[in-house]
């Protein structure tokens, strides 16, 4: 006998490919519609990137200008990430109830109230609450464009559209490095304002563009809007077979019956995101917990890792290695942000091809190297009495393997990863809680590196990092299956494949769309 879950499979092959795509001529192929779609959601994410890289140069003009002390400095490099850990945590309800594409239009709106605030700036006071607003705006970005590219990509192309929000991430810092650069040059008065001003711009323009496309056919299906859904995937899919069989499969995973034709229907459970804190903290099934434990670990081990050490006072771990001249420091850390996106054009067609887990592995171990030959050439520099070339050499090229090795795995493939594991239902706010988990960490590490290195040196504290990559390493390979090439809906069956049904209240089995 066939049984129902034979049949799916055996329709898959027939349709072809995980998710409906076509076996000969569409299976790889990406469809150029979400890809627009995502690559304009996405620019919300250049725009928190240029903040994130203008402000490790903005920051050597801001302090000469307003005789800031170091802890000050810290404070206004990590509170951006505490203000962040708020926005997401709001984020993800918001989505659920205005959608994802006016979502994205709101973090818009508050990324040009921070940044006009901050180009403004004339008191320490003004340039921190527009860092803090700024800041309420990444939490929303983090969250919500990984989830839109996510939500309407097909699982051949997911690893590719996913990523595409943290290439956007680099090539925004890689535009601050410049902007830097560039702006530096205006002294010390205009330069810093210019830079941290300018991001207003392009938010206004990607306010207005976001408005042109089409909604998360997953959460229209949430609002019963089948039509709509409908006429979306037709879109995003290649073949209208592979759109059907993505439709029928977030129906299912909606609890909306298979021969259901109406272009309306009105869904008897919540679909605003009413009780998931409580699925997801207080009485998650065994594949939900295990999705949390793989999500958070990702988020917390991103930056325990010490990219933001490198990435936001990359100038002073250039200055600690020997190199003293401003533009020259400038210069050197726009490498850093060349070396960044470029590997994360590479990561973003490798996460399909060779999978997510082997990837991460590979980018970890050299983390790993990277910062160990790191700590020992600023050690040899912080105990020599003279100018150490070679030590200079290395810690150079140090820092460009590590961010190179980051970029090309861990960074990409935490964002994705963690959008693709939660159920539909869970899916908006159960990332938020990963992205707090992400801004929590970045801010404890922007807001006391410093301090870690004036306590244990500065080659000391990257040995730490190196040793908290080794524990990372550990961590995924037990916490993180592969789920390369499988459709969002089956992904939750990956995590709780042994787990007996809960059940609510009314006796029926809990489900998660």
């Amino acid at each position: 006998m066939i049984g129902e879950e034979d049949t799916t499979k055996m329709e898959r092959k027939i349709v072809g490919g995980l998710d409906g795509e076509a076996t000969t001529g569409t299976q790889n192929k990406v469809n150029k519609y979400a890809l627009a779609c995502t690559i304009v959601a996405s620019v919300i994410s250049i725009i928190f990137g240029y903040d994130t890289g203008v402000m490790s140069g903005a920051m050597i003009f801001i302090k000469e200008e307003m005789k800031i002390n170091e802890v000050q400095v810290e404070v206004l490099a990590g509170i951006l990430n505490v203000c962040a850990l708020v926005g997401s945590l709001m984020a993800g309800r918001t989505s659920d109830i205005m959608g994802r594409r006016y979502t994205i239009v709101l973090a818009s709106v508050i990324f040009m109230i921070g940044a006009t605030l901050m180009g403004y700036g004339p008191t320490y006071a003004i340039l921190m609450l527009g860092r803090c607003i700024t800041g309420i705006g990444v939490g929303f970005a983090l969250m919500i464009a990984p989830v839109y590219a996510a939500e309407i990509s097909s699982p051949s192309s997911r690893g590719l559209l996913t990523s595409l929000p943290e290439f956007c991430i680099s090539f925004g810092i890689l535009t601050g490095y410049v902007s830097n650069y560039a702006f530096g040059k205006m002294g010390v008065k205009i330069g810093w304002r210019m830079m941290l001003g300018v991001a207003a711009i392009p938010s206004l323009v990607l306010a207005l563009g976001v408005l042109r496309m089409p909604e998360s056919p997953r959460w229209l299906v949430l609002q019963g809007r089948l039509k709509d859904a409908k006429e979306v995937l037709s879109k995003v899919s290649n073949t209208e077979e592979e759109a059907l069989l993505r439709f029928k499969d977030i129906k299912l995973a909606a609890g909306i019956p298979e021969d259901c034709e109406q272009d309306v229907v009105k869904m008897h459970r919540k679909t605003h995101g009413e009780g998931v804190w409580r699925e997801l903290l207080l009485s998650p099934t065994v594949a939900v917990r295990w999705i949390l434990v793989a999500a958070i670990g990702l988020h917390f081990f991103q930056h325990a890792m010490g990219i933001e050490a490198v990435i936001l006072y990359s100038p002073r771990i250039f200055k600690k290695a020997g190199v003293t001249s401003k533009d020259k420091l400038l210069l050197a850390t726009v490498g850093v942000g060349v070396i960044k996106t470029s590997f994360i054009l590479v990561a973003t067609f490798l996460l399909d091809k060779i999978g997510r887990r082997r990837l991460l592995f590979i980018s970890i171990t050299g983390m790993t190297v990277a910062l160990s030959m790191l700590g020992f050439a600023l050690t040899m520099v912080e105990h020599s009495n003279g100018e150490l070339l070679w030590a200079l050499v290395l810690s150079i090229c140090s820092v460009y393997t590590y961010v190179a090795f980051y970029s090309a795995g861990m960074a990409p493939i935490t964002w994705v990863y963690s959008t693709e594991i939660f159920p539909l239902k869970l899916r908006a706010q159960g990332a938020s809680i990963g992205i707090a988990v992400n801004r929590l960490m970045n801010a404890t590490i922007s807001m006391s590196f410093i301090s870690i290195y004036e306590a244990i040196t500065i080659g000391g504290a990257f040995f730490m990092f190196a040793g908290i990559c080794v524990v990372a390493l550990i961590y995924f390979y037990f916490f993180l299956p592969e789920t390369k090439g499988k459709s969002l809906e089956e992904i939750e069956k990956l995590f709780g494949k042994n787990e007996e049904p809960v059940y609510n209240e009314d006796g029926k089995a809990r489900d998660y769309v």
